[in-house]
């Protein structure tokens, strides 16, 4: 079974075809639309290794965007001073894209 190593948004993600993921927030993606990782590190395919220097010259991996605005869970942001009475307490949820790959071109 093929699989690539690409990065996306600083973080690196091992894929084969078919796996759906979620990806740090893509700007400027529509539902069902298409999105092409180029950063791609590593290309296996059965036999053959390429491994890039950073990068494999001319490999891409396709992805169909399931959702472009999806959210993470909920994380909360908690601060204190001991023996001041001081605490600040703050709620966020990451903004993500989820995608499914179509496909890994070397």
């Amino acid at each position: 079974m093929a699989y690539a190593v690409f990065t996306s948004g600083s973080k690196q993600y091992r894929v084969t075809v078919g796996d759906v993921l979620t990806v740090d927030r893509i700007a400027g993606l529509e539902k069902d639309g298409e999105a092409t990782f180029d950063q791609v590190l590593l290309v296996e395919d059965g036999d053959k290794t390429t491994v890039g220097t950073p990068t494999v010259d001319g490999a891409k991996v396709v992805a169909k965007v399931l959702d472009p605005e999806a959210r993470g869970a909920k994380g909360i942001a908690f601060k204190f001073k001991r023996r001041k009475g001081f605490h600040k307490k703050k709620g966020f949820r990451a903004a993500l894209t989820k995608v499914e790959i179509t496909a890994i071109n070397a």
